[in-house]
């Protein structure tokens, strides 16, 4: 299991590595406010319906290694669903997002992962997150069998609650440090990396990821 441990720090000779994030999963499950509450900072009741895709950036530093996520959050909507795969061409991870009290949005993360086994070339970071724990008196969908399917397609599984700010972070940090791995893999062709520079970091989070097997390695899925 990953653990991280945050420090700060004055400078540090880094190198970046810049990839891509789509977020995918029915309409309603959470997916805009995760990103919303994890980026920035903030929850709302009234975020209007995803049209199309939008996009968001944020920045990882993981040791010494700066991870430049480009998220794009996905429409939920079935009229949508043609333009999904423009989004998630070239993705470097991918989050499955289902509501656990509505089985049928759990249901259907499973097509998109075929979706993604069509159309992504390359190995990516796969997640599967279960949202809004928050009404857990109201789950439909079990954990067990949740993170029994995550381990079947070599995901990571997480729940969440974008209401509580609860398990998100972790979500986008398996993300980061997923990339990392990715960037040793040479079948890996749409990951930006750059040699290091010297950074003044004076005002940034350095997180120190550790796990607690030394040989394991983020869960990949490979096409």
């Amino acid at each position: 299991r990953l653990s991280f441990n945050a420090v700060l720090i004055t400078s540090l000779t880094m190198r970046t590595i810049e990839g891509k994030v789509v977020v995918l999963g029915a309409q309603g499950v959470g997916k805009t406010s995760m990103v919303v509450r994890y980026i920035g900072k903030m929850f709302s009741h009234h975020i209007s319906p995803t049209i199309g895709a939008s996009f968001f950036t944020c920045n990882i530093n993981i040791s010494e290694t700066k991870v430049k996520l480009q998220v794009w959050d996905t429409a939920g909507q079935e009229r949508f669903r043609s333009m999904a795969p423009m989004y998630y061409r070239n993705a470097n991870a991918a989050l499955l997002v289902f509501d656990i009290t509505q089985p049928a949005t759990f249901n259907s993360i499973k097509s998109w992962v075929k979706e993604l086994q069509r159309n992504v070339e390359e190995p990516l970071v796969l997640c599967v997150v279960g949202n809004k724990t928050d009404l857990e008196s109201q789950r439909k969908v079990a954990r067990e069998e949740a993170q029994l399917y995550a381990t079947s397609i070599a995901a990571s599984y997480f729940e969440s609650s974008a209401l509580n700010d609860s398990g998100i972070e972790d979500i986008f940090l398996c993300c980061a440090a997923g990339m990392i791995t990715l960037s040793q893999d040479k079948l890996v062709q749409t990951l930006r990396v750059s040699a290091p520079t010297n950074t003044d970091t004076t005002s940034s989070r350095i997180l120190n990821l550790s796990t607690a097997n030394s040989n394991e390695k983020p869960p990949l899925c490979c096409r």
